[in-house]
Formats: structure tokens, sequence, C-alpha cells
């Protein structure tokens, strides 16, 4: 296994972070390394695994992967440092336990060359641990992501998109220019939202050369078996309201933010009061399973948007 030729430039990096993925890893590189597009690097990133990710990489011989060890600095900072080491015109990204379709690469090229694209995005395909593909529409997830292509659908519009769901899904998800990617900058250190503020930024980089292919489902994305309620759930949600708030107010006049700004806090405060009164009036009635569902406040954010004419 050695880098590739430094003389040549390739068309494509691909970028993996790999953690702990012994099960997924190997189906992930083949993705990468048997692409109808031949002309590519794959550097991959081992943040510091203890289990037998780096022997099954290790156990490829192929000139165009090159392996990186290090000690665990969590998944942004693994993107960041393998995108750093990229060498060509285009830099993808491909989660450890996350499949490319094998022409993934060749038909994002085709379409960012022939629109001049800084970023392309494509739809996704969800499977389990085992690479079954959930098919059930009342899945939950597909329920979650049919919602959000569905206001995307209906509004024309990627930005406002994206304050609706992450569209993108996953940081799998990316194929950039390496110049754009130069522009935009690192993944910031949001644990499990760093992937949803760089295509915020991305977009605001470029307005009008971030491309969705809503009908191409080009990249399975592992949904994993087991997953239970946890912190995490809290710490994301609390991410992703400063997010969404922040990339919200970035696209209103300057002059005009801080009425947005002090009208979104007012909001989430409200939404909690009315959690709050309506769990305290359903624990005096006798109801003690729990509270009507508070407001979202996406919800409210968004007829406010559309009062503003924004979405």
């Amino acid at each position: 296994m050695s880098n590739t030729d430094t003389h040549h430039r390739p068309k494509v990096s691909v970028v993996i972070p790999a953690y702990n993925h012994e099960r997924f890893i190997g189906p992930a590189i083949d993705s990468v390394l048997n692409q109808t597009l031949t002309d590519l690097e794959l550097i991959v990133v081992d943040d510091g695994s203890t289990d037998k990710t780096a022997e099954v990489i290790k156990a490829y011989d192929d000139p165009r992967l090159s392996y990186t060890w290090q000690e665990n600095q969590d998944a942004f900072n693994t993107i960041n440092r393998g995108m750093s080491m990229a060498q060509g015109e285009y830099i993808a990204i491909l989660n450890s336990d996350d499949i490319y379709t094998l022409d993934r690469l060749e038909k994002l090229l085709a379409l960012s060359e022939n629109t001049q694209a800084a970023c392309v995005i494509t739809d996704v395909i969800p499977i389990s641990d085992d690479g079954d593909v959930f098919q059930d529409p009342e899945f939950g997830w597909n329920l979650w992501h049919q919602k959000n292509r569905d206001f995307y659908f209906s509004q024309k519009d990627l930005y406002a998109g994206f304050l609706q769901g992450n569209l993108m899904v996953t940081t799998s998800n990316l194929f950039m220019t390496a110049e754009a990617v130069k522009s935009v900058g690192e993944f910031c250190s949001l644990r499990y939202l760093h992937d949803y503020d760089f295509i915020f930024r991305m977009m605001l980089a470029y307005p009008d050369s971030v491309h969705y292919m809503d009908d191409a489902q080009l990249l399975y994305y592992r949904i994993h078996d087991g997953n239970t309620l946890s912190e995490a759930a809290i710490t994301g949600r609390e991410q992703d309201l400063e997010v969404i708030n922040k990339y919200m107010l970035a696209r209103l006049p300057i002059a005009d933010r801080k009425y947005a700004a002090a009208g979104s806090d007012r909001l989430r405060a409200l939404e909690k009061e009315l959690f709050d009164v309506r769990a305290q009036l359903a624990q005096s009635n006798g109801n003690t399973t729990s509270a009507s569902p508070p407001l979202t406040l996406r919800r409210i954010v968004g007829a406010a948007l559309r009062r503003l004419g924004l979405r």
C-alpha cells in the first residue's frame, strides 16, 4: 500500500474518517476503489480505532489508498485532517459505515463539470447494519426524510429546505471542488451537526452553485440497529437549535437580524412555557402520561419567515 503518485493530481480525493468500524470499513473502501471513475485517491484516517479497523484497511493493496492513524480526536478533526491531505480537483467524504453506489463519483463529476457546481449532494438509501434497505414508508427515519423532501419540493428553495431539515443527511453526501473546500474552511467542532453547519456555510459562500440531485439515490446511509434514547439526543437537538437560529439570521439583512433574533429567543421561551403549562395541567387533571406535544420552533419560525416573504 502506497500513497498516490505525487506527480499526478487525481480527479477526486475521497476522505474516509474511520473509527471502530471493522465490520463496515471493508464495504466502504470497496465502494470507492470499485468506482466506475478510477482517477481517484482514497485517504483513510483512522481516529484511534481500538478494534480491527486498521487490520482490515492494511489488507488492501491499491496504490490509490493511503492510511493514516491518529489519537482519537473526534470526527470533525479527522475529516479536517483528511481534507488537508487531499490532492484532487474534487473532494468527497465517506463515513466508514456508509457505502457509495459504484457510479456515484462518475455521475457527480459529470454534473459538477457541466454546471460548474461548487458542491453536489444526492438523495440517499437508508440501510441497516446487515445492509437491508429500510423500504417501509412508515419507518420513522423515512417519515422524517420524506417530510423534509416534501417541504423542499413545495418551496423549490434549497436554503429554506435545509432550515426545515438536513436534506444532505450525512457528511458522506458531500462532493465538492477543492477550491470550494478551501474557501469554506474546515468543519466546526459541533460533535453531531458539523455536517449541517458546513452545508449552510457552503450555501452562503456559493448561493447558486450547490446542487441537490433529488432524483438520484447514490449513497447507502447506515442506520444502526439498537439505537436508544440518550443524552446525545438532547445535545444534538440543542446544537440543532443553534445551527438553525444562526443560519436563519444569516440570510436576513443585517439591520433586521436583531428583530429576528429577539423574536426567535422569545419563541423558544414560549415553546418551553407552553410545554411546562400543559404538563402541569395534565398532572392536575390526573393525566400522568405526557402532556400534549408543544409547537415546534421550526414550525413557528417557518410561519414567521413565510410572513416575511423569505420562504
